[in-house]
């Protein structure tokens, strides 16, 4: 796709939604395990708030922002609108109480430090804030993520917090052409989930593929996948 969809007519939008939405229930339908119940998160950073609303009145309520300044002028722009916000980028810890204040889920925990920040700034009228520890499966030292080496103590540390529902396990793999190399980092990421249940039997979710790589991560058992390019076009900036 070159052109930015996020300018098109809102029925092509809808389109490619629809599009995007049958191509994920017919990988689902490939892989030997797991249900075919895959959320599709709407990756919307740089995208104005007029894009976000074009693509709720398509039918998406799930958004992911990695910007937290962006995310919360979005937020103001369209807090008439029934949205479930996802923050999906790295975590400082200045920014933890907007977060904590604002967001339905956070994808990208990868320091106990981070995750009580968030549990003791979870306002107590609010839902439990939804928690997924990011994984670094490819060992890349410029990646963000706990390792699978540490990663069952952080599961320790991070499970009983007030204020936070530990739901599962994010990655962001290196980029990966070939589509069987492509399983292996997602391969990786539910055999740790396995692991991780024997401490936290709630952890259900496996947050990972994008558009590059969205049939590999759904074979090997994605619960959400984080889509940007293909529902939105290049990036608005």
């Amino acid at each position: 796709m070159s052109a930015n969809i996020s300018h098109m007519d809102p029925q092509l939008l809808k389109d490619h939604i629809t599009k995007l939405q049958e191509k994920v229930r017919r990988s689902s339908q490939k892989r030997h395990f797991g249900n075919t119940d895959i959320q599709l998160l709407a990756v919307s950073k740089t995208q104005p708030a007029a894009a976000i609303r074009a693509a709720y009145t398509a039918g998406l309520r799930d958004f992911g922002e990695n910007y937290l300044q962006e995310a919360l002028e979005k937020m103001s722009a369209l807090e008439e609108l029934d949205i479930f916000w996802h923050f999906i980028g790295p975590i400082q810890s200045n920014k933890t109480r907007a977060i904590a204040e604002a967001f339905t889920w956070v994808h990208s925990v990868d320091r106990v430090k981070i995750a009580r920040r968030l549990s003791e700034q979870r306002p107590p009228t609010l839902p439990p804030l939804q928690l997924c520890l990011q994984v670094n499966t490819s060992g890349e030292t410029s990646k963000s993520g706990v390792s699978r080496e540490a990663l069952l103590d952080l599961v320790e540390e991070v499970n009983p917090l007030p204020g936070l529902t530990l739901r599962g396990l994010m990655t962001v793999p290196a980029p990966e052409q070939d589509p069987e190399r492509q399983r292996i980092p997602f391969r990786r990421l539910r055999e740790a989930l396995e692991s991780c249940r024997e401490i936290a039997p709630q952890m259900d979710t496996l947050s990972m593929g994008m558009s590059a790589d969205l049939d590999a991560a759904i074979l090997e058992g994605a619960t959400i996948v984080r889509i940007g390019s293909a529902i939105f076009g290049p990036r608005g900036r």
